[in-house]
């Protein structure tokens, strides 16, 4: 999302490379254009400037170390000030002693509440909760199944109301109080209110959320935001706070081509915290927001530990250990290579994960044309010619291409990398000395 935000901030900060010290004049030269890149982005105004008066300050007649170059010592200063206005220490969520849990969850329409809601759910669960999902937002046709939908996906119940006939309740307060007492019966430790949106704020919303609130007392108030709609999704977040006093902001849709400046905003201007950030439609996109991570991907200095987060949860140890006794044994065949680019895959699409990467530029997003061309050449293959790939000649060569819906050159190139690969593997090995070898995932390190 803060690719083109990214690009302009390196630019304007390369400007002092090669000065011989940081004074008031280039300064405030970098700072001007780095608050026209924020105005670019998106970002509020007011915001922008008090963010380039701060860093001015902070900057000149800063004495610059042998060591350290001034274009350097400013980005340490950028950095900072970007850290603090994304929120400074990573906010978690505060759930209270009593069981159940209540949290309440708002927006409006079409902002990603209800799928937050699923994902958030299954956050829980890998934590060792036990969620109940409530299905308060009686006013959208579609969005109760909706919500049974993605919950099915995950094992977890939705509480919802009917009446004799299968027709919605309309009573979004009765539902959610009557879900957190069918919790509590059944020994559901966390409630998950999904409320209803509307396409703008009027005073029935605001109504039918607060009187939600005043019956669950809910323990967490999230408020959750389309960060696509730049300056209005902050304007949206300050009349909710308003009414409400929501615990904690959800950003979702980064992965859209959004300029960033809510994320850099809304912090700043309703002065409650980014909690969660979300990056696409599947229930596992979804991570804490971490102001000091995002802070460095925006300045394009990487995000490693993101990066064996998101490793963590798709490698095993034991896959990990079969696959370097195969290397060893030099029977690492295409099959084994299907398997680790699949397990990339999952980890985010190239152009995310290359994001995360100091130093590497910012790669356009194919949708994963490159991984789908490989998985169709390897899976038009044959059990023996994925394990024994030496044996692929010219004829079955053309076998493969046409049954793969790509070229001979294409089913070259992809035998030729994976014989560099190989060799590469083997080197890294021997290079390493150790019994055990990471997979693919190291190979991107």
């Amino acid at each position: 999302m803060f690719s083109s935000l990214s690009e302009k901030l390196e630019g304007a900060l390369k400007s002092l490379s090669g000065k011989g010290r940081i004074t008031e004049l280039n300064v405030a030269e970098t700072m001007g254009e780095v608050r026209r890149a924020l105005l670019q982005a998106d970002v509020n105004y007011q915001v922008a400037r008090n963010f380039a008066n701060r860093v001015r300050e902070q900057a000149t007649g800063v004495k610059v170390m042998r060591s350290v170059a001034p274009g350097q010592m400013l980005v340490k200063i950028v950095f900072d000030e970007l850290v603090e206005l994304l929120g400074g220490n990573t906010s978690t969520l505060a759930l209270g002693t009593n069981v159940p849990s209540v949290i309440l969850v708002a927006g409006l329409q079409g902002s990603g509440k209800t799928t937050f809601c699923a994902k958030l759910s299954k956050y829980l669960l890998g934590k060792g909760h036990a969620p109940m999902l409530a299905a308060a937002d009686v006013h959208r046709p579609a969005a109760i199944e909706q919500l049974q939908l993605l919950a099915k996906g995950i094992g977890v119940p939705v509480y919802a109301l009917h009446d004799d006939h299968g027709n919605v309740v309309p009573d979004a307060p009765r539902v959610a109080e009557e879900a957190v007492k069918t919790a509590r019966r059944s020994a559901r430790d966390v409630v998950i209110i999904d409320t209803a949106g509307r396409l703008h704020i009027n005073y029935r919303m605001m109504q039918e959320v607060g009187a939600i609130r005043d019956l669950t007392t809910p323990d967490q108030i999230l408020f959750v935001v389309d960060s696509m709609t730049g300056q209005d999704a902050v304007n949206t977040a300050k009349e909710f706070n308003n009414q409400l006093d929501f615990d904690g902001v959800v950003l979702t849709k980064l992965d859209g081509d959004a300029r960033g400046g809510a994320a850099l905003s809304i912090r700043s201007v309703v002065r409650k915290p980014i909690m969660f950030a979300s990056t696409g439609e599947k229930l596992d996109e979804m991570t804490p927001f971490h102001p000091e991570r995002m802070a460095r991907r925006i300045l394009g200095m990487g995000d490693v530990v993101s990066l064996v987060e998101k490793a963590q949860e798709q490698f095993d140890a034991g896959q990990a250990d079969a696959l370097a006794r195969k290397i060893r044994r030099q029977t690492f065949d295409l099959q084994d290579f299907l398997d680790q680019l699949q397990r990339v895959k999952k980890m985010g699409s190239l152009s995310d994960i290359a994001g995360i990467f100091p130093g590497v530029p910012t790669m356009p997003d194919d949708g994963g044309e490159e991984l789908r061309q490989i998985e169709a050449i390897i899976c038009s293959m044959t059990v023996e010619e994925r394990t024994r790939p030496h044996i692929v000649n010219a004829s079955r060569r053309i076998r493969i291409a046409n049954g793969s819906g790509t070229s001979v050159r294409d089913v070259n190139s992809l035998l030729k990398q994976f014989r560099q690969m190989r060799k590469m593997m083997k080197r890294m090995m021997k290079a390493m000395g150790k019994k055990r070898v990471p997979d693919l995932s190291t190979l991107l390190q």
